[in-house]
């Protein structure tokens, strides 16, 4: 990870920071979502509020389930040193519900306090998260780095105006 120019390191989490078992295959199926369909987007549009809570409470327990069996990545653990042993500000961004966040992160002892989750922005890959958290660090997009594992933390990035790294 190339910390050249950067002034703060913004996270995903699952798959980057930390390992996920989700499978978006079965969660798409017992909701109804199109494969080729964003699940969150898919769930957003439901008319049915029954029906929209029902899908939100299955991907919650999906979410949860993993959340509890979550293990840190090496090569997340890492990243975060190396950021630390830069003195860089740190973030995480996730798609992920606040919940579950919280315990992939008590679990794991991750050190990063600034955490944005779906209910605190829209989903990547809207940049609005990751415009938030530079904005809160006083920095030019710009001068951030996101990096992640997906191709909507690469699409948020490049919405931001952020440098991007895929592991």
């Amino acid at each position: 990870m190339n910390l050249d120019g950067v002034k703060g390191v913004i996270f995903d989490l699952d798959g980057t920071l930390v390992e996920s078992s989700l499978d978006f295959t079965i969660m798409r199926k017992t909701i109804g979502c199109p494969l080729d369909e964003d699940i969150l987007t898919f769930v957003d549009a439901i008319d049915c509020e029954r029906k929209k809570a029902d899908a939100h409470n299955t991907i919650l327990q999906h979410e949860l389930d993993d959340a509890r069996n979550a293990k840190w990545l090496s090569i997340g653990q890492k990243m975060v040193e190396k950021a630390q042993e830069h003195n860089l500000p740190m973030a995480i961004v996730t798609r992920n519900c606040r919940e579950a966040t919280a315990i992939k992160l008590a679990n794991n002892n991750i050190p990063i306090d600034y955490v944005l989750t779906r209910e605190d922005a829209p989903a990547k890959p809207d940049p609005t998260a990751l415009l938030m958290v530079a904005k809160e660090w006083q920095l030019q997009p710009a001068d951030c780095l996101y990096v992640g594992d997906f191709i909507y933390d690469q699409q948020a990035a490049e919405n931001a105006g952020m440098q991007w790294l895929m592991v």
